[in-house]
């Protein structure tokens, strides 16, 4: 079961019902979808993908995937599953364009590390980032991901694949907070999976914006 999280400003909730519109937002969000190495699909495609979390990934426990949330706003999305490129984790977030470049996507992606060390007894987690991504491959870089391989698609285009010991993110655990919740209506956006059902990883290519 995908359990709630916080960091210092963030909580990582499980998502709900109530989150669909917001998922939708973030997800049709042009900007996000290019950094996600993303097209634009269909909002009908994306309510499938949020409803296939509700009813696939979360009673199976295919993998944890969350809201970001910031003062009670939904702000983006995070993942941790396992990843077609090589055997292991892959870490996936996506912020919504109002919230980057103030050190949120580092915070979200070192929560992510902490909960991969400690709740899911992981050494290492992988990111798959876009060769233009600079931002984000900075600040991967900064947390201290090792280049380790390019993934090149049908299409040309080059998506960095990045390692990184767990241990890097600190020994503090990310608090688990009792389930009684903090969760909100929301208002703000959310990420893209590439198929329907099933959802096989939401999100390709993994970090959206963010300098942080």
């Amino acid at each position: 079961m995908t359990p709630e999280l916080r960091t210092e400003r963030l909580v990582f909730l499980p998502y709900r019902p109530e989150h669909e519109d917001v998922f939708v937002e973030l997800l049709r969000d042009e900007e996000v979808c290019r950094w996600m190495g993303q097209d634009l699909v269909p909002e009908p495609q994306i309510r499938e993908v949020f409803r296939a979390i509700l009813t696939d990934i979360y009673p199976q426990g295919r993998f944890d995937v969350w809201g970001l949330w910031l003062e009670g706003r939904y702000i983006g999305h995070a993942e941790v599953k396992p990843t077609g490129n090589v055997e292991g984790h892959e870490l996936v977030t996506a912020l919504a364009p109002g919230y980057w470049g103030r050190g949120l996507g580092g915070e979200a992606v070192r929560g992510l590390l902490r909960h991969a060390a400690a709740n899911l007894g992981l050494a290492e987690a992988y990111g798959m980032v876009g060769a233009e991504n600079t931002a984000s491959l900075a600040m991967c870089t900064r947390l201290g991901f090792r280049h380790l391989r390019d993934v090149v698609g049908d299409d040309g285009s080059v998506t960095k694949l990045l390692v990184i010991p767990t241990a890097a993110a600190g020994t503090a655990a990310v608090m688990q907070p009792p389930a009684t919740g903090t969760g909100t209506g929301a208002t703000d956006g959310g990420p893209v999976p590439g198929g329907a059902p099933g959802a096989e990883g939401l999100a390709g290519a993994g970090n959206a914006g963010e300098a942080g």
